[in-house]
């Protein structure tokens, strides 16, 4: 189950805010006095790869918790690895966090800003004889490591003395040796339990240019030595970290203590999980070299990016990262929830428009040929203040085509021969004749009539069942449009084969003959709609002056949900 899926207070039954366990905690250390009563929080990407959504639950609650407890948040790239990072992942992580709502003010850091004291720390270490200078490589040393039920074995360097360990150290740090012919690792205990004590690396060589430093340094701190103490230096008082780090965190204490420096206290929460995605930065990254989405940014990924160029808007990722709350046990979530809260979000902000996306012409043929009426619309039932807009009318319109059927079922309340449905805005028409093909006997036209006394807005109106949306032929605006569905036609990729094999084929549907009315001539780029009855739409960048691009950001409904629901009779609920 979703750990909240409902959203719908933020106090319980007693009048008080709720509070989740982090919070409790922090509560707790306050109470104590613990740090001063400071708080005091990070969010340390990774430079190697874009921002998803599960990135964005953890700006959400670490800036967050900084907002609630009157404290401070730092925006730290902890940049170890020259070989995947790149100056654009920085880049596109600033905007990531920018667009979202939250401000790290003058608070950017760096890991490979504390290089210099990360090392002159592993002298130390060095000096006080619990870290060494290793020639095992990396495949010796995972031979070496034992197993979940077997212990280590000690390394046959692991007692050189203290003087040779520091020549060898700086000499590595000299450029002498070549990459991977050397390593330095701590001296914990290669018979712990826990195989992140069984003497970690903590630096490795790695003659790369790295994306600030350049050429500067050709050793590199691994994460896990660089990690806790870049939390140190920075004086964080809470380090919040997802539930695989649990393991690392005695790890991460004993070196704090073995330093005898600023310790911060670090507490796990559970990482998100989507159904019909994937999180992991590798597969993303492939996904994108392999060509199976076209970017980054391809609205069908689950990067903060894409989710912008799909429509998404900061509020309503927020407003999921609040509603799914926060917890100490991995649980995936139900990807209709974010979608909802995407819904719950648009209906309120976007503006209503009409857009025809699979057209069939109708003709009034009563109506003056040359006449053109401009009728009121309204921007936004929901928020008034957006106010109306006019749409044109004229002879011939263009409407959906499965908005008619020649021989429909008893509730079809569209378009049929000699039925009646209203014009949204607009008037009563009569369906009168049908045009086909004559080849292949597809319908191409539709001719009609209007009622006169039926337009929208004046009194005494006589009812039909069924209003339909349109859009002039004469005034509107060539669009294409770009559905979306899940990339993965199952909830768990790779939960029982290659994930590969479970891409969504029909993840994307282009639509390259539709229609939108003239209001939208001039939408800009990111801006959103409501296309009345279809759902909600976002102008794409690819748009140009002559030719509009919409991505659908969701539908009106979610209708997974309501097809579960038939099915079981029971609401869809969050594994």
């Amino acid at each position: 189950m979703a750990e909240s899926q409902s959203g719908s207070s933020d106090h319980s039954a007693n009048g008080e805010p709720r509070t989740n366990f982090i919070e409790q905690i922090i509560l707790g250390d306050q109470a104590d006095g613990r740090f001063e009563r400071r708080v005091h929080t990070r969010f340390p990407p990774e430079p190697n790869g874009y921002l998803h959504i599960g990135h964005a639950k953890s700006i959400c609650l670490n800036f967050g918790l900084a907002e609630k407890f009157g404290g401070r948040c730092n925006l730290r790239f902890d940049d170890t690895n020259p070989v995947k990072e790149e100056a654009e992942y920085v880049e596109a992580i600033r905007e990531d966090v920018r667009w979202l709502g939250f401000d790290w003010e003058d608070r950017e850091y760096y890991a490979s800003d504390y290089f210099e004291k990360l090392y002159q720390w592993a002298v130390q270490l060095i000096r006080k004889g619990v870290a060494y200078v290793c020639d095992l490589t990396a495949e010796e040393i995972r031979q070496y490591r034992g197993t979940l039920t077997e212990p280590g074995r000690n390394s046959p360097y692991r007692d050189r003395p203290v003087e040779e360990n520091l020549d060898l150290f700086r000499r590595m740090r000299n450029g002498e040796f070549p990459d991977g012919s050397r390593t330095l690792r701590a001296k914990i205990d290669m018979a712990s339990a826990n195989l992140n004590m069984r003497d970690p690396v903590m630096y490795r060589i790695l003659h790369a240019e790295h994306h600030r430093t350049g050429s500067q340094w050709c050793i590199y701190p691994t994460y896990d030595w660089a990690h806790g103490q870049s939390d140190s230096i920075e004086g964080i008082t809470h380090s919040i970290c997802t539930l695989e780090f649990e393991n690392h965190r005695p790890l991460y204490d004993w070196f704090l203590d073995q330093l005898g420096v600023h310790h911060p206290r670090q507490i796990e929460f559970a990482r998100l999980n989507l159904t019909y995605t994937v999180m992991s930065k590798r597969k993303l990254l492939e996904l994108v070299q392999e060509g199976h989405v076209r970017g980054w940014d391809d609205p069908r990924m689950p990067t903060i990016c894409a989710l912008r160029r799909r429509g998404y808007t900061p509020e309503s990722i927020r407003a999921f990262a609040e509603r799914i709350g926060v917890a100490k046990f991995n649980s995936t979530i139900e990807i209709h929830v974010l979608e909802q809260c995407l819904r719950e979000d648009l209906n309120r902000r976007a503006a209503r428009a009409m857009g025809v996306l699979d057209p069939i012409k109708i003709v009034l043929t009563n109506y003056p040929e040359d006449q053109v009426e401009q009728l009121e619309a309204v921007n936004n039932p929901e928020d008034p203040s957006m106010g109306t807009r006019t749409v044109p009318f004229a002879r011939e319109l263009w409407i959906e085509r499965n908005d008619f059927m020649e021989d429909p079922p008893r509730k079809f309340f569209r378009l049929a021969p000699e039925k009646e449905v209203r014009l949204r805005y607009a008037y009563i028409i009569r369906c009168d004749e049908v045009i086909k093909d004559p080849r292949s006997g597809a319908v191409t036209e539709l001719r009609c009539s209007y009622d006169p006394q039926t337009r929208s807005g004046m009194p005494n109106q006589r009812k039909v069942k069924g209003t339909i949306h349109w859009v002039s032929c004469a005034h509107a605006i060539p669009a294409e449009v770009r559905l979306y569905d899940h990339l993965f036609t199952v909830p768990n990729p790779g939960a029982q084969g290659d994930w590969r094999d479970e891409l969504n084929p029909q993840s994307e549907q282009v639509l390259r003959r539709c229609y939108v009315e003239p209001s939208l001539q001039s939408a800009e780029a990111g801006a959103r709609y409501q296309f009345e009855r279809l759902g909600y739409f976002c102008v794409d960048p690819d748009s140009t002056s002559e030719r509009l691009v919409f991505n659908r950001s969701v539908t009106l409904r979610d209708t997974w949900a309501k097809i579960q629901k038939k099915q079981t009779g029971q609401p869809a609920r969050s594994k």
